[in-house]
């Protein structure tokens, strides 16, 4: 293998670690010509133990092997000098969350709220089941802590401005409250000290935690092997001065995580800031292991954090790019899935056109469904896995079928997942003695051709995939199949009575109709349950397995054009070489909106948004590489629902930063999500925040649109010749049964312009796009376009 000369602080890696795949996308300087870039994709086995303990720093290895043209055994701790960045998404936290394989804790919380995170919200999902299995609370035991402080006043008093507690500049008492309750004596409804918490609401200290008590509760935890601690107190969010104080003991006796629900999520409402603060603290000791484990197959320089390169960068559930200290659990739920949505975001998305886009990934495990119209969607409070977490996260719906979904036939119904067969053992196919899944069905009506697809299969990790495991594990499906029901003859006097049979074929394809309906469903509860017509989409489909399902999961629903990137297999790993780096801040706030506290809730964005830059700055983003987004979690008074507003362009009462018109963005907001406003109704503002994104390029160059448009207009355009077609192999389509001649197309060996007319095939190193009859593939530079003929 030659050696070569690559400059160190040169080659940038993105690893996505998925369910059934880890994928890799580095770039590089080109040796022969260092003026010019060189990209380099690689795949594996997510989990392979018989060959490598950790799929990305076996993927990392391979890249420095190929890169470098130096031989480096497995096992050898990895130099770092050549890295400018390594870029990481990783389902680590979310597997042990689905597996309940999460660390052991425990939680502290104020006295007399011993089972409140057991009693939860009072929300009931399945409302009809008879037989109820909730889930178990993450936590293994539950320390009451002696203490309390309570809100001054209450929440509707009609005259709260009038008989609420005033502070003076320093936060001293100037008035005490004088509402309902007072006790006529003192500064509020009974004894206690009376201070200004963070939001600026009045809070009175009834009962100061013992910190010799909390040391001897806290000792006895840690001799029982508690290492990691939730701390969730009444109203902390607004004063955690107590959560501190416990925290900052916990620390000195040597537990190894503390999480204060109050520095996690400083936000209302103690059931959900609990339940997120539980699940960061069963979540983040695994993750922590799993980084230590990473890190130590480096050089100890990867993990300086004073260095700027090499470095390690996180992909975050909301789409930001975090570094290791303040990559978390609960940061990290989605870490997989967002990386992808930046990627189809990114390259499909024109700002003139603003045609919105569905982004389909259909992975290993999953098919994750997402929507961008311009701005990332992105909650603030998900459920998975029964665990209800408040923390921003893009907008992902996730249902349980990918390549690696069991296929069953189940009293008379076909089903495909939401078991699945992973990495390991993987598909039949995959020569480790799986069960059928999604991949085989494809594989055998010829969807997947073995010459073409990796070889990594086998105790060699050489082997192609293994067609005849999959039949043989079909045959006995189909059998059933047909014992279980067939078809009758038509009444057409010409058949003998007996029932047809189903076909091989016929059978195979029934289980990719009922995936792709699978599939389809939560594309319809983006877009039509929303108000947003399907049809009036882009289908932007990615992940390994999308190609092949894209033109008939377009055609379920009415749309009519579908975008398929280059790296459209790999793109989640290549949306983390696009992402931004983001850094937010945020803070309760119990101030009405209106023209008096206005000066008020602008100053507090501007220091926010002050501190953002100050943090980004650090992290090597300053002027016009750095944008702020200013929020406000706004909801009507009386009402429980707040919502997160940021401000459009049109929203703005001047041009220039404290211009905002919140209101009128709160209104619009509030009536699509509703369909209703509360005239009249005060708005309170329960959370500020800010949010800045450091920029890390500045263009992609030329949308699809656009370079579709030049290619028409220059009469580029035409039809793929003959002596492209690389194979032709038997396919079975719809309607049409199987096509014998199905040509098949290498990617690489495609021009620009070139159209090819379904049925046909496009593959290359890591993908396969199908293109069924009735759609054509218009091959562009980045791009593979499908479109519907008329």
């Amino acid at each position: 293998m030659p050696k070569n000369e690559i400059p160190d602080r040169s080659i940038r890696i993105c690893a996505d670690r998925g369910g059934t795949f880890c994928d890799i996308h580095a770039s590089y300087p080109d040796p022969e010509n260092p003026k010019e870039g060189k990209e380099l994709v690689v795949k594996l086995l997510s989990q392979d133990p018989a060959n490598y303990d950790d799929a990305p720093t076996e993927g990392i290895r391979r890249v420095l092997e190929i890169v470098t043209g130096e031989k480096i055994p497995r096992g050898q701790v990895l130099k770092t000098d050549k890295l400018d960045y390594i870029r990481l998404s990783t389902t680590v936290a979310t597997n042990a969350l689905l597996e309940r394989k999460g660390h052991k804790h425990a939680l502290l919380i104020t006295k007399g709220f011993k089972d409140l995170l057991l009693i939860g919200n009072q929300s009931r999902p399945k409302i009809f089941d008879l037989n109820i299995r909730r889930p178990k609370p993450l936590y293994d035991s539950v320390v009451e802590i002696d203490e309390r402080v309570t809100l001054v006043g209450y929440t509707s008093d009609p005259k709260a401005e009038e008989h609420a507690v005033v502070f003076d500049e320093d936060g001293k008492v100037k008035k005490g409250y004088t509402g309902k309750g007072w006790d006529g004596v003192g500064q509020a409804e009974g004894p206690g000290e009376i201070v200004r918490g963070v939001s600026g609401e009045a809070v009175r200290v009834m009962k100061k935690p013992d910190p010799e008590a909390v040391k001897q509760s806290l000792q006895t935890l840690y001799d029982q092997g508690y290492r990691s601690l939730a701390i969730v107190l009444a109203h902390s969010y607004t004063y955690p001065s107590h959560e501190n104080l416990i925290g900052s003991i916990a620390r000195s006796i040597g537990f190894t995580h503390v999480s204060e629900s109050a520095s996690l999520l400083p936000m209302i409402k103690m059931v959900p800031r609990g339940v997120s603060s539980t699940a960061d603290a069963y979540l983040t000791p695994i993750l922590r292991e799993y980084l230590d484990g990473f890190f130590g197959g480096f050089d100890e320089k990867l993990r300086d954090g004073r260095v700027k390169s090499p470095r390690v960068e996180f992909m975050a559930s909301d789409g930001g790019l975090v570094d290791a200290e303040w990559f978390s659990g609960l940061k990290s739920i989605l870490s997989g899935p967002a990386g992808g949505v930046v990627g189809y975001a990114l390259t499909s998305w024109d700002e003139e056109r603003k045609r919105a886009v569905i982004g389909l990934d259909v992975g290993g495990t999953s098919t994750d469904v997402s929507r961008y119209a311009g701005r990332y969607e992105v909650v603030y409070e998900t459920t998975t896995a029964g665990v209800t977490i408040q923390s921003p996260q893009m907008d992902i719906n996730t249902v349980a079928a990918g390549g690696g979904s069991c296929l069953t036939f189940v009293n008379g119904l076909f089903r495909a997942g939401p078991e699945s067969a992973g990495a390991e053992p993987g598909p039949a196919c995959y020569r480790k003695g799986g069960p059928l899944a999604l991949t085989d069905a494809n594989l055998l009506l010829g969807r997947l051709i073995p010459d073409f697809f990796p070889k990594i299969f086998g105790k060699s990790e050489k082997e192609p995939l293994d067609e005849e495991a999959s039949r043989k594990a079909f045959e006995e499906v189909v059998r059933r199949v047909n014992e279980e029901y067939a078809k009758p003859q038509e009444a057409d006097g010409q058949g003998d009575g007996r029932k047809k049979e189903w076909s091989f074929d016929e059978v195979v394809y029934g289980f990719i109709k009922v995936a792709n309906e699978t599939m389809a469903r939560p594309i319809r509860a983006l877009t039509e349950a929303r108000g947003y017509a399907t049809s009036k989409h882009v289908l932007a489909s990615f992940g390994g397995a999308g190609g092949q399902h894209a033109c008939e999961i377009a055609e379920l629903l009415g749309i009519r054009m579908i975008l398929i990137h280059r790296y459209s297999s790999i793109l989640s790993a290549y949306g983390l070489a696009l992402a931004d780096r983001a850094f937010e801040l945020q803070e309760p706030s119990s101030l009405f909106y209106n023209n008096s506290t206005y000066p008020q809730i602008i100053s507090r964005l501007d220091k926010l948004e002050e501190n953002v830059r100050a943090e980004l700055k650090k992290q090597g983003f300053e002027g016009n590489k750095v944008v702020t987004e200013r929020m406000l979690n706004m909801r009507f008074e009386g009402t429980d629902t707040s919502l997160m507003v940021l401000v459009d362009q049109d929203e703005k009462l001047s041009e220039g930063k404290g211009s905002e018109d919140f209101m009128k963005a709160f209104r619009r907001v509030y009536k699509n999500e509703f369909g209703f406003l509360l005239e009249g109704k005060t708005v309170v503002v329960d959370d500020i925040k800010v949010r800045g994104i450091g920029k890390t390029f500045d263009t992609l160059g030329d949308s699809v649109y656009t370079e579709l448009d030049r290619l028409e207009s220059t009469n580029v355009l035409h039809s793929v010749s003959p002596d492209k077609v690389a194979v032709r192999h038997s396919v079975y389509f719809d309607v049409l049964g199987r096509v014998p001649d199905t040509p098949v197309y290498l990617l690489e060996k495609l021009e620009v312009g070139e159209v090819i007319k379904g049925p046909g095939m496009v593959i290359d190193d890591t993908q396969t796009i199908v293109i069924v009859p009735g759609w054509k593939g218009v091959v562009c530079s980045r791009w593979v376009v499908l479109e519907r003929e008329e």
